[in-house]
């Protein structure tokens, strides 16, 4: 292995670290529409929580399918 090839795999695993925490964040902002939880009533949590709960398994669904049909 040469240096390019060690400084693009770090680099790779760096990006993919912060585009997924990006896209984590966005996901949260979105399920609570926005309000820090303080700001939330109950049952505004309970819809966020489910709101990622169903992405999640949104998430794993794809996962799934794409390794059904490799």
């Amino acid at each position: 292995m040469n240096a390019n090839q060690l400084i693009n795999m770090v680099i790779r695993r760096v990006t993919r670290r912060l585009i997924n925490k990006g896209v984590n964040t966005g996901i949260n902002m979105a399920a609570r529409r926005g309000k820090p939880n303080a700001e939330m009533t109950t049952e505004e949590r309970d819809q966020a929580k489910r709101a990622k709960d169903v992405t999640n398994r949104a998430r794993q669904a794809g996962r799934i399918t794409r390794r059904l049909f490799r």
